[in-house]
C-alpha cells in the first residue's frame, strides 16, 4: 500500500502546473500570489520557503511575491511574517486587546505566569544552560515543576549535555517558542546585543562564582 501511496502523491505533483505557461503574466502572477497564501493560510505551522517554491515557476521570485501580498495587506489587520524559519499570518499587534475581549479569554490565564517568564527568558537569553546554571542566575532553585511546565508548552527541549562533571542536561528552547513570540530566530530577541554589549547580560560573568549551595541541585539531575 505504501508504494501506491507513494505513486499517487508522485502522479498529483506531476499534474500540478507550476509554471502557468498558459496565463498572461499578471495572471500568472496573481495566482502564484493566491497560492502562496491561501497555503500559508491553511497551515497551522509557519511554512518555509522550499515549501513555498514547489507552488510556483522555477523562476518566480518567493522574497518578491511575499512582499507583493503584504503590501495587499497593508491596511488589512493581520499580515504575512517570518517565524521560525517560515512565513505564517499573524493578527497585527494593535489588535490583540480586541483578540481578548471578543474571546473572553483573561490575558493572565492565557499566558505565562512571572516565574515561568523569567526561566523562559533566561534559557532564550544564555542557552544552553543547566537547571543548576538557571537557579544561579534567577538567585533562587528552579525547579523541575518549572522546567516540567515549559517542556508541556512546548517552548523548552533538552539540549546538549554540558561539560561540567556529570555532565548534566541542558536546557533551549523551540521553534514553538519562536512562533509563539514571533521571532524568525534568536536574534530577534528584544535588544540582546545591546544588552551583551552592555555587559547585562554576560554569561561567564553571572556564573563565575556559582555558589556551593547549588552544587545539590545538580547532583539531582543525575538521579
Amino acid at each position: 500500500m505504501a508504494w501506491r501511496d507513494r505513486e499517487k502523491t508522485s502522479q498529483l505533483k506531476d499534474a500540478f502546473d507550476r509554471e502557468l505557461l498558459d496565463l498572461p503574466a499578471t495572471a500568472r502572477w496573481r495566482e502564484w500570489m493566491n497560492r502562496v497564501e491561501a497555503v500559508i493560510f491553511a497551515a497551522s505551522e509557519p511554512v518555509g520557503v522550499e515549501v513555498l517554491k514547489q507552488l510556483v515557476g522555477r523562476d518566480c521570485s518567493i522574497d518578491l511575491l511575499i512582499e507583493d501580498i503584504r503590501e495587499e495587506l497593508r491596511m488589512r489587520p493581520y499580515d504575512l511574517v517570518r517565524v521560525a524559519g517560515g512565513f505564517q499570518h499573524r493578527t497585527r499587534p494593535s489588535y490583540a486587546g480586541a483578540i481578548r475581549a471578543a474571546s473572553c479569554i483573561d490575558e493572565r490565564a492565557a499566558g505565562l505566569s512571572p516565574a515561568q517568564a523569567l526561566v523562559l527568558m533566561t534559557i532564550a537569553y544564555f542557552q544552553p544552560l543547566t537547571r543548576t546554571e538557571l537557579s544561579t542566575f534567577i538567585g533562587r532553585e528552579v525547579s523541575r515543576d518549572a522546567i516540567g511546565q515549559l517542556r508541556h508548552a512546548g517552548f523548552i527541549a533538552s539540549g546538549p549535555r554540558s561539560p561540567q562533571p556529570g555532565a548534566p542536561y541542558t536546557y533551549i528552547t523551540t521553534d514553538a517558542f519562536l512562533q509563539h513570540f514571533g521571532f524568525e530566530t534568536l536574534r530577534d530577541l528584544p535588544d540582546i546585543e545591546k544588552l551583551e554589549d552592555a555587559g547585562l547580560l554576560d554569561k561567564e560573568k553571572l556564573l563565575a562564582d556559582i555558589p556551593s549551595t547549588m552544587e545539590a541541585v545538580e547532583e539531582e539531575e543525575e538521579d
